[in-house]
């Protein structure tokens, strides 16, 4: 497990780098505004707002923001329902509860 930490939050840093860079201005677009709007275009199924959001930050970048927004989502989910976070995940997916 923490494993997959440590490479998600070297993916996470050396994105940031990249970006930097790449001389990316003050105004741009953080990696948490690109999950957001990235996902919730995505839950609209609007393809034209997934490419824009998509292209704010980079894919590793992204792909981090996304993660940290489902466990943010499946916890307060959890906590709303008094469930355990895993009970709720496996909801979410539809699978059988473990």
């Amino acid at each position: 497990m923490f494993g997959r930490v440590r490479k998600s939050w070297a993916g996470f840093v050396k994105a940031l780098r990249d970006e930097t860079e790449t001389g990316r201005d003050a105004h741009s677009h953080n990696l948490f505004e690109a999950a957001a709007a990235y996902v919730s275009a995505c839950a609209e199924d609007d393809q034209d707002r997934i490419d824009d959001a998509a292209g704010w930050v980079s894919p590793e970048a992204l792909s981090f923001g996304v993660n940290e927004l489902a466990c943010r989502a499946v916890i307060a989910l959890a906590r709303e329902r008094d469930e355990s976070p895993r009970t709720v995940a496996r909801s979410l997916l539809g699978l059988p509860a473990a």
